[in-house]
């Protein structure tokens, strides 16, 4: 072989052997490139069919339930209708409607499955008389004795992600929503396998410009995959791995199985923390109506939200949204999808969304903060996140509002008027927002409950609360002050050797503490009153007759009645727990009060009635839980007491408010330096407790009667059915005439009597009835105990 051909082969070995490496290594990358695309592809279809159908837990109110006979007018059960998504018309068309003429009104409802069977949808008729339900007849003409219509979802149940949305079925999408998703994110749809690389090349250049990720160029597809799995990260990795993912759902997946998770999936808003997803409950959130109600222009804004939920919301950027609607609603008419006439009419329209976000009415973060708490024992956070379960409460929709809009009146109402005991009901609330010079920083909490059932019917944990605030009807434990000398007397009553008649001393006392110090607590007024009656003391709280009577009886048996009453625990026993130095949520306090006012029977707060799976097979009832936790004849003489509260005690203000002759049991508190401000009262339906302070822990400057009373009152007054405190009088007392200050015996009209119940055995002198008594008065009394 000549040294030419050798200089040759060798040259040739060698440029092999260099680019055996580069080979290598493209190899190499290539294996990468493929093990990575399907390593991602299994896992997108994977985490896709894990995930796809997950639905939370929603959450109903209580259903409405009409009847011939109830207490209801025309106009409250029209806007009532309003308030849970039906919509008024002329003429009724489909479910979901109503008409209303003048003394009767029309619905069409529809069917719902509760969790004793399906409600179905039907036409009806309902005519009014004297402000109450005269008949309600069907389409045939038939009676119908009692419809409930389809409840209020006031909220879900989230991941940690508290992502929500309204499942749309397929066959529930609107083809004029596909057909628009189409025309304005994703023309070649139809005909692409995941990627669309024109829009991607179109793309590329304006990104490779500037050096960044500027615009997407994305798919129906890549943008789903992006909602489900992916960051809002702009970066060129990220989008790398959507593509990879979107070719491996399009390789897996119909077209309809991922327009039908787009439509649920895709990101649309924001409500504080709670996200919403898809387009079923973005219709909710903007419009407080179903999908299939939307109008042209409606329907538009929401595929223009699409782009950017945040730079075009319609609620905070206005002028932005209705520009980029109205680019739709063009787009859509040069495209085909929308005729020429309709785009221009619907171009004219307003945004049309709904003042609040969320809908005050249908979204109550508080009240599922108490719900998710009573479902954590029977239900793990997964399946509640999950499942798609119907979940039914005792929410009351509208005592929940009224409970909402007093709370921000009476708060707007005591930063106005600083200082004033009684703010002026007869205020506007335009009025009062005008005299505020800026934003409260009072805050408030409330809860609404019926003491029979114990049923939570409203819970407002603070103004204005969103998604994620801090729930200050749950969670703010707070000095309760004078609102727990009820358990004082109570444990007095019980123990045999205290009427409401008995004479109690209201002198100034020094009590030894067990670390060598003095505790000697004043009156309010810091004026003692001497030898006082039992009611009076209770009525008037006055702290130094409570006190002497607590020290008697003894604060472990008053703090046994913590428990027995309904807390989880026994606070802790030392003398200043008979003034209220006990922390206790507003929530804490209504169990408390609830079991006074049933009687003494404990019946445990309960927000959840029924639970069904998604297909409206019930899964778990909450029934009544009851038990004695008091003696019902020292509860009932209590209670009297709380009467004489309201009535004439330190709750007397509440009258201005209350409708007249209304008969209410309650009890203020205020906590040291009046950093907390308490009312908690009762009628014969209803308990409501109302906290007022700072978040902050600093004084507010109110006594219960002067801030947190204004605003019981006003609730009070505003519930739908009123009926006054009259509880069955039991056969070991008898209603005696008893002289207020003293507690001697008297007869009515003589001097300052008040009827009480007292045992009939209970050894009360009687005083003379002399001076100052009229003869109208001596002569009703005459025969009279």
């Amino acid at each position: 072989m000549n040294k030419e051909r050798m200089t040759h082969l060798w040259r040739s070995a060698r440029r092999r052997f260099q680019r055996a490496p580069k080979r290598s290594l493209a190899l190499l990358v290539l294996a990468v490139l493929v093990f990575y695309s399907v390593s991602q592809g299994v896992y997108v279809v994977r985490a896709f069919e894990d995930r796809h159908w997950d639905v939370p837990a929603h959450v109903y109110a209580a259903p409405i339930e009409l009847y011939v006979g109830l207490e209801l007018d025309e106009e409250t059960l029209a806007a009532t209708l309003a308030q849970t998504g039906h919509q008024q018309v002329p003429v009724l068309e489909r479910p979901g409607e109503f008409s209303a003429t003048s003394g009767e009104l029309e619905i069409w409802t529809r069917s719902f499955p509760f969790w004793d069977g399906e409600e179905p949808s039907r036409q009806l008729r309902i005519t009014f008389d004297r402000q109450r339900i005269a008949s309600i007849v069907d389409a045939t003409g038939a009676l119908v004795p009692l419809v409930r219509l389809e409840p209020l979802r006031v909220g879900s149940v989230f991941k940690a992600h508290h992502e929500d949305r309204v499942l749309i079925e397929p066959d529930a999408i609107p083809p004029s929503l596909i057909e628009a998703l189409k025309a304005i994110e994703d023309r070649k749809f139809d005909r692409h396998h995941g990627l669309d690389f024109a829009a991607i090349l179109r793309a590329a250049i304006v990104n490779l410009r500037h050096g960044e990720v500027r615009q997407g160029g994305s798919t129906l597809t890549q943008q789903l995959v992006k909602s489900y799995f992916l960051d809002g990260r702009r970066t060129f990795s990220r989008k790398f791995r959507e593509a990879i993912m979107a070719v491996a759902l399009e390789l897996r997946y119909d077209k309809d199985v991922l327009l039908h998770a787009y439509v649920n999936e895709i990101y649309l808003g924001q409500q504080g923390t709670r996200a919403i997803h898809g387009f079923g409950l973005a219709s909710e959130f903007y419009f407080a109506k179903p999908l299939d109600r939307l109008a042209a222009h409606e329907m538009a804004l929401l595929v223009a939200i699409v782009k950017g939920p945040s730079f075009y919301d319609p609620r905070r950027q206005p002028e932005r949204a209705i520009e980029r609607r109205n680019w739709v609603l063009t787009t859509l008419a040069a495209q085909g999808v929308l005729h020429e006439d309709t785009a221009n009419e619907a171009r004219e329209e307003a945004l049309g969304v709904t003042a609040r976000a969320g809908m005050a009415l249908r979204y109550q973060p508080a009240y599922l903060d108490l719900v998710r708490a009573q479902l954590g024992d029977d239900y793990s956070p997964e399946d509640l996140a999950t499942q798609g379960l119907r979940v039914f409460t005792n929410l009351d929709v509208t005592i929940q509002a009224n409970a909402e809009r007093e709370l921000a009146l009476g708060l707007t109402r005591l930063a106005a008027m600083p200082g004033t005991d009684t703010p002026d009901p007869a205020l506007s609330e335009a009025e009062l927002s005008e005299s505020a010079a800026e934003e409260s920083p009072l805050e408030g909490a409330v809860v609404v409950s019926r003491p029979m059932t114990g049923d939570v019917v409203a819970l407002v944990g603070g103004e204005n609360a969103a998604p994620g605030d801090f729930n200050r009807a749950l969670d703010a434990k707070r000095p309760v002050g004078s609102l727990i000398k009820p358990l004082v007397y109570l444990a007095a009553l019980e123990s045999g050797e205290y009427t409401l008649a008995s004479p109690l001393r209201d002198e100034a006392i020094d009590v030894d503490m067990p670390d060598g110090t003095v505790w000697s607590p004043q009156n309010f007024s810091l004026e003692s009153h001497g030898e006082v009656s039992f009611v009076r003391a209770l009525a008037e709280s006055y702290n130094q007759a409570t006190v002497r009577l607590g020290l008697d009886v003894g604060v472990e048996r008053v703090a046994a009645l913590f428990e027995r009453l309904g807390l989880d625990a026994v606070p802790a026993v030392y003398p200043a727990l008979l003034l209220g130095a006990v922390e206790l949520s507003p929530f804490e306090v209504t169990q408390l009060y609830n079991s006074l006012a049933n009687g003494g029977d404990r019946v445990p707060l309960r927000a959840v009635r029924s639970v069904t799976d998604a297909n409206g097979e019930a899964l778990k009832r909450y029934p009544l839980r009851i038990r004695a936790a008091a003696e019902a004849d020292a509860v009932y003489q209590l209670n009297q007491a709380l009467v004489q509260a309201v009535d004439r005690g330190t709750g007397r203000s509440a009258h201005r408010w209350l409708p007249p002759n209304l008969v209410a049991a309650g009890k203020t508190g205020t906590s040291d330096d009046f950093k907390d401000s308490w009312f908690a009262g009762f009628t014969q339906d209803h308990l409501a407790v109302v906290w007022i302070g700072r978040d902050d822990n600093t004084t507010t400057g109110l006594t219960g009667s002067a801030g947190a009373l204004t605003v019981w009152a006003p609730i009070v007054a505003g519930l739908p059915t009123t009926a006054s405190f009259d509880p069955l009088l039991g056969d070991s007392l008898e209603p005696s005439w008893v002289d207020y200050e003293s507690g001697l015996l008297t007869r009515r009209g003589c001097g300052d009597a008040v009827l009480l119940p007292v045992p009939p055995d209970a050894n009360v002198p009687r005083r003379a009835c002399g001076i100052g008594v009229t003869v109208r008065g001596w002569l009703e009394g005459l025969g009279d105990r």
